[in-house]
């Protein structure tokens, strides 16, 4: 008899440390796909500059990767179950490595970067070709060479990029379905919350990492080792700069191979969480398992496929909290995507500045809410019902602070002949850009050319040229432009490179922007748990994998992949200057609006946000009058109420309530 409880014990110690094992690989490849994930979004902006390509085909890259999910999710999603899940995840991490390496191939394939620029590094300077003078060269100015446009512009290398994000969009598939079925499938109902929110963690630690990560990236030049970096006359802060975004690929890769590596090591399935101490109970939960799978294979594995379909179809509660899904999705993929420009645009930071703040301001808070969450979940007990009311008013209340962020603003960079006049007076914008003044029609300078210099007053010209700026000192960054005919002041009339520093109000409205955002997502992220709870407990659990899939497929057909798109466009719209190829063709976007763009960027995505509250008020109503399969509850009453429910519920799934009775009847036997 003691021999009998040992090897009980050891195989109950043995379980549950897979358990736990799977729990922490898939933790790990949680923090894998979000670290390449937040990384891609991160480095938009260089990839949109290093390619000379429009926000709007940015977008299209930034959606491939959903395009990439869409193709395998459902039928891994449906299939996935039937097959060797562990292993199916391994080989996407796989995928995911592959696809990194993919995205940083153009970089070992191009020519080393060049930017627009009227100073050339490898020019003689001291001839002052690119300053105001009466017999200025034409040396500086775009080409109209059609050969030069067809090398720059039908240079599809950025398809490398979109092709990658695809393959990485496929390799990520099995990763949450796979995961999180298993994980419900094995553990205690009451645990199964909480280890969600551990595994979400991994979706905030991953992506704090893959932020730490682009910002070190974007401090680095694209052609470090190559390019001697004294000799360059921009900055991280220029629009013109391009950091080393194809490093942190690489690293990506690796971290995606590795975590595949546990998974070939992990078993099919295993005996249900807290059932491993009782031998009878083991040997039934075969036996029923053995039986499953005899029946699957009698009648097909695709055999309950449409059925499967049709009773989440006929689930209202499951589909009105997919359509709450793609609007909120269609929210905070665009936020997310582009809140680096935004920073940029709005309050005059760096790439990586930007990124960097954004992973340490936003990413720990939602963190400790996913956490809180999840313990919240499991102390309390919390019934579906419950945790949807959570879920609903918590979001409410965020978005009601959210509405702030309008209050917190900045005004458009002065730039002479596009925001201001060369008075310093401020202009109607889209009128046409008025470059030339009396101060310099006499220079001969290249209109168009994006090569910024800030003056003693203040006020940014687009080129030294263009400022009226007859002489230099010095090279490279420490460069100083002297005897500048358009910049009136009682000084030197003299600019320095890039553009002029946006002031310390400016900077203090970042900041309470920044606190502001903190606060919204931590308490968006402690709605988060509660209310994915709802979408695992509102579906049967042998259609749990497919209705986590479906929804999936859903929110990236709806949100992932037009969102980035649509949202580009707008962005571009709001552009006051494009950046110029040696062609003369248009390239990336050196200065946007800031008003049109922040209307933009705060304001669609609270409109959006808006209309989901209307399916989740109804998403309410429905639950306070069902039942719901996945719903455990412990006090026999309930049981009449099932009753009366099921009455109430016959859309075709009438088989709802049998399965509670069930389940009650095994916690009897039990």
């Amino acid at each position: 008899m003691g021999e009998t409880e040992k090897s009980i014990e050891t195989h109950s110690i043995r379980c549950l440390s897979k358990v736990k094992m799977f729990l922490l690989a898939l933790t790990c490849a949680y923090v894998s796909k979000t670290l390449s994930g937040s990384y891609m979004n991160s480095m938009l902006t260089q990839i949109e500059r290093q390619f000379n390509i429009p926000t709007s085909l940015v977008g299209f890259i930034n959606g491939s990767f959903e395009i990439g999910n869409l193709l395998l999710i459902i039928f891994v999603s449906y299939f996935g179950t039937k097959l060797h899940r562990p292993i199916m995840i391994g080989v996407g991490c796989t995928v995911m490595g592959l696809g990194c390496f993919l995205i940083s191939l153009p970089h070992f394939l191009m020519d080393q970067y060049e930017y627009e620029s009227t100073v050339s590094v490898s020019s003689n300077l001291s001839s002052n070709s690119f300053l105001c003078t009466e017999y200025g060269t034409e040396t500086s100015r775009p080409t109209q060479d059609p050969a030069e446009c067809v090398k720059e512009v039908k240079s599809f290398m950025w398809v490398y990029v979109l092709m990658g994000n695809i393959i990485r969009g496929m390799g990520e598939t099995p990763i949450m379905p796979l995961g999180i079925s298993y994980i419900e499938d094995f553990s205690k109902s009451e645990n199964s919350p909480l280890y969600i929110g551990f595994i979400e963690t991994g979706t905030i630690i991953g992506p704090l990492i893959g932020l730490l990560l682009a910002s070190f990236c974007a401090n680095l030049y694209v052609d470090m080792g190559s390019v001697n970096t004294d000799d360059l006359t921009i900055t991280p802060t220029d629009t013109r700069w391009v950091g080393a975004w194809w490093f942190g690929f690489l690293i990506c890769a690796g971290v995606n191979v590795l975590t595949a590596i546990p998974f070939f090591f992990l078993p099919k399935t295993l005996p249900k969480e807290g059932l491993e101490d009782n031998p009878d109970i083991i040997k039934n939960d075969k036996e029923e398992k053995h039986r499953e799978e005899l029946k699957k294979k009698k009648q097909g594995i695709t055999k309950d496929f449409l059925p499967f379909m049709k009773s989440l179809s006929c689930n209202p509660i499951y589909m009105l909290f997919i359509l709450i899904s793609v609007l909120q999705f269609n929210a905070f993929i665009n936020m997310f995507s582009f809140m680096p420009k935004y920073l940029e645009q709005q309050y005059g930071k760096s790439t990586a500045e930007a990124i960097f703040l954004i992973g340490i301001y936003n990413l720990p808070p939602i963190c400790i809410g996913y956490i809180v969450g999840g313990l919240i979940m499991k102390k309390f007990k919390i019934t579906v019902k419950q945790a949807a009311h959570i879920a609903f008013w918590l979001s409410i209340f965020e978005y009601l602070l959210y509405f702030l962020s309008f209050l917190m603003t900045c005004d458009n960079s002065p730039v002479a002949g596009i925001t201001t006049s060369y008075e310093g007076i401020q202009q109607e914008l889209y009128v046409g850009n008025k470059v030339l003044a009396d101060c310099n029609k006499g220079c001969n300078c290249p209109t168009k050319i994006w090569d910024p210099v800030c003056g003693d007053n203040d006020l940014s010209y687009m080129s030294a040229c263009l400022a009226g700026c007859e002489t230099s000192v010095g090279t490279g960054l420490s460069m100083v432009f002297q005897n500048c005919s358009c910049i009136q002041t009682s000084g030197n009339a003299s600019a320095v490179l890039g553009l002029c520093y946006k002031g310390y109000d400016c900077s203090l409205m970042l900041q309470y922007f920044l606190i502001l955002s903190t606060v919204c997502s931590f308490i968006y992220s402690l709605a988060a748990i509660p209310g994915y709870m709802v979408l695992l407990r509102c579906i049967k659990s042998e259609e749990k994998s497919l209705g986590v899939g479906v929804h999936a497929f859903c929110t990236r057909i709806f949100a992932g992949i037009p969102a980035p798109i649509y949202f580009g466009a707008l962005v571009d719209s709001t552009c006051l200057h494009w950046g110029t190829l040696k062609c003369g063709k248009p390239g990336a976007c050196r200065l946007y609006d800031a008003t049109n763009f922040r209307h933009i960027y705060l304001g669609l995505p609270a409109g959006v946000r808006g209309l989901s509250f209307l399916p989740a008020f109804l998403t309410l109503t429905l639950l306070s009058k069902r039942h719901l399969p996945g719903e455990n509850d412990s006090a026999g009453t309930e049981l009449a109420d099932t009753k009366v429910t099921e009455k109430e519920n016959e859309c075709k799934d009438g088989h709802k309530n049998s399965k509670v009775l069930n389940d009650e009847e095994l916690k009897t036997k039990l």
